[in-house]
């Protein structure tokens, strides 16, 4: 990983999915049925829906078309099923719409267990309408169940969840461990953003580490001007701008050479200063607080 060599730093942003309804978390419990959902806008040609589970769980998935149509049970346990070395593959069709569902394993990489639905168009765009994930839970042991949609900009507005959850809505690389992960908060009003994705991650990794300026910024842009923009990706230069300067003053200037990797996020982390109605403690909308140069030096 590019984050663990040394003399480096990699800072990443959270992604700006926080308020676009793409992510919806369950713990479920045995016995019970829960039902999941989601519209699907009448110009979208293809979309996908990911959901993660825990490979303990025994979860029977129902797929409900816009018509009221049951398609499954599409099973999280692959005993009896032909799978390859990380799963298998089934298919399901429906009236316009062409399913193929993707149930994982386990990868080296990766302890849950993924179940990717892909849904394709048959002519020229899929069903839409009010679509439906029912989930029975046979046996439970975790129960926590993650769905995702695509991310806003791949797909149109009208595609979400019904209901949504706000945490876990960062975006990959966002979730790595090593890597600073940035949040966005406005400085004009020296408040949270609602767009900025929030942690934490699937795994348990506290996500993000801080926030920085990310609302109505002065940036360069193509051809040969400036524009103000919006972002987690606005927000994310501050802090690689910060990481390079306490690199340079670390390992070029001879003052620490090995202020760099985990050691330059805690030195960040250590200045970051709280936000109004928030508290010192890692949270899921700003991490440990803004970014704060300044008290990072002198502390």
């Amino acid at each position: 990983m590019v984050a663990a060599k040394p003399r480096v730093s990699v800072c990443v942003g959270m992604g700006n999915e926080g308020a676009t309804a793409r992510h919806r978390q369950l713990n479920l419990s045995e016995n019970t049925t829960s039902v999941v959902e989601y519209i699907v806008a009448p110009s979208e040609r293809s979309i996908n829906l990911q959901i993660w589970k825990n490979i303990v769980d025994d979860i029977d998935i129902y797929l409900i078309t816009p018509e009221g149509i049951r398609l499954g049970p599409i099973p999280s346990n692959l005993e009896g099923l032909p799978a390859g070395i990380y799963g298998t593959t089934l298919r399901y069709q429906n009236r316009a719409t062409d399913i193929y569902v993707y149930v994982g394993t386990p990868t080296p990489y990766n302890q849950a267990q993924q179940i990717f639905i892909s849904f394709s168009p048959r002519e020229d765009t899929i069903t839409s309408g009010a679509w439906s994930v029912e989930l029975v839970a046979k046996e439970i042991v975790d129960g926590r169940v993650d769905l995702w949609l695509p991310v806003a900009e791949a797909t149109n507005e009208i595609t979400t969840f019904l209901s949504s959850s706000l945490e876990g809505t960062l975006t990959i690389p966002a979730s790595a461990s090593r890597v600073i992960s940035v949040g966005a908060y406005n400085s004009q009003t020296n408040s949270v953003v609602a767009f900025s994705g929030r942690g934490f991650s699937r795994s348990g990794g506290a996500k993000p580490d801080l926030v920085a300026p990310g609302v109505d910024i002065n940036a360069a842009a193509p051809p040969n001007g400036y524009d103000i923009r919006t972002g987690t990706s606005m927000a994310t230069p501050f802090v690689a701008g910060a990481a390079a300067l306490l690199m340079e003053w670390g390992i070029v200037n001879g003052n620490d050479s090995y202020l760099y990797g985990e050691k330059l996020k805690a030195y960040l982390i250590n200045g970051a200063r709280q936000l109004p109605g928030f508290f010192a403690t890692q949270n899921p909308q700003t991490g440990w607080g803004a970014l704060c140069l300044g008290d990072t030096l002198t502390t």
